[in-house]
């Protein structure tokens, strides 16, 4: 039966995948996001706007009715307690986006009840803080707070999708833009050996869209991911091989040096410290039982890459991270 459906933050590297998909599946999708739009389908109805920051773009939208709505926006500690309420009131089924990066250290492989850094981290400064991990596992928190338990938590791990291809912690400015120049990347020797999970966006919107308006799926947590892992080091040689990409393996402490200004670069230590050095082993048992799928399903590490790194454009002008060149220059690595 079709379905009224509003994705929020729809064209990123989950949503992609997730709107085409629903659409495809008869339900009428309203698809909202910053991009000025999607590929046109029947089903699909797209409205540009920001529905974080317009307070009234976003109570007229969830003034409306609706049978799912899947939220891929970010809001931090100081938005949640006024948005959350909001939408879960505007809907019959709301999908809260989490993330992995909530996980502490302590448990391999990663399940949904593994600890979490807001609840176990020896790191005062980082558990008072607004952090990306911090801030997701506190929205966490308020949902369950709630009277309705009409959500679903989701906690992807890294997701690549087209434009979207991570190494570390570089993004594709840093990884497949530097590539295709013909430069070399910089990346922290303590991660080469650490194991990362990288799920493609087409599997992990598959994974979200097998969880809406499911009942038995209220008030339950899902890590929506693939199984597979990977070292960092393995990764590189995956880019390498793919696009050409180098990789110069260098102290953390150079790297952070490199890719944050010092204003920034205690959220950047934390990012690599707290997630990219942690072995994140996952275990998605969970969301295949509840959504049927399989892990031989998924796709794996390398074809999806590749996939997705053939659909990049050649000429894109990426941004130029100049403390890296001039870091390799320094090294007598200068790039092309």
């Amino acid at each position: 039966m079709s379905k009224k459906l509003l994705v929020l933050g729809a064209t990123g590297a989950m949503g992609q995948y997730l709107v085409p998909h629903l659409a495809n599946e008869g339900h009428q999708v309203t698809a909202v996001a910053l991009d000025p739009g999607m590929d046109p389908h029947p089903n699909l109805r797209y409205l540009q706007g920001d529905a974080l920051a317009d307070e009234a773009f976003r109570r007229q939208l969830l003034a409306e009715c609706w049978d799912g709505i899947v939220d891929f926006l970010i809001y931090p500690t100081r938005a949640l307690d006024t948005a959350l309420p909001q939408v879960l009131a505007a809907t019959g089924h709301y999908i809260y986006l989490s993330s992995y990066r909530i996980y502490a250290n302590e448990e391999h492989p990663v399940r949904e009840t593994s600890p979490r850094l807001l609840d176990v981290s020896p790191d005062e400064a980082l558990r008072a803080s607004d952090d990306y991990c911090i801030y997701k596992a506190r929205g966490e928190d308020l949902l369950r707070s709630l009277p309705r338990r009409n959500w679903t938590i989701i906690r992807p791990a890294i997701t690549y999708s087209l434009m979207r291809y991570q190494l570390v912690t570089l993004e594709a400015p840093n990884t497949v833009g530097r590539a295709f120049a013909g430069k070399p990347v910089v990346l922290p020797i303590q991660a080469r050996e650490i194991m990362a999970t990288m799920s493609w966006a087409g599997d992990v919107a598959r994974m979200i869209a097998g969880l809406l308006l499911r009942e038995e799926t209220l008030g339950e947590t899902y890590s929506v991911c693939t199984a597979e892992h990977r070292t960092w080091g393995e990764i590189a040689e995956y880019y390498r091989e793919i696009c050409g990409l180098e990789a110069v393996w260098v102290d953390k402490e150079d790297f952070l040096s490199i890719i944050a200004a010092p204003s920034w670069r205690q959220g950047a230590r934390w990012q690599l410290e707290y997630d990219r050095l942690f072995d994140r082993i996952m275990d998605n048992s969970k969301v295949l039982a509840a959504t049927g799928m399989k892990q031989s399903d998924l796709m794996p590490l390398r074809q999806g890459l590749e996939h997705e790194i053939a659909r990049c454009p050649r000429d894109k002008e990426w941004p130029v991270l100049e403390a890296m060149d001039e870091y390799l220059r320094n090294r007598g690595r200068a790039p092309a």
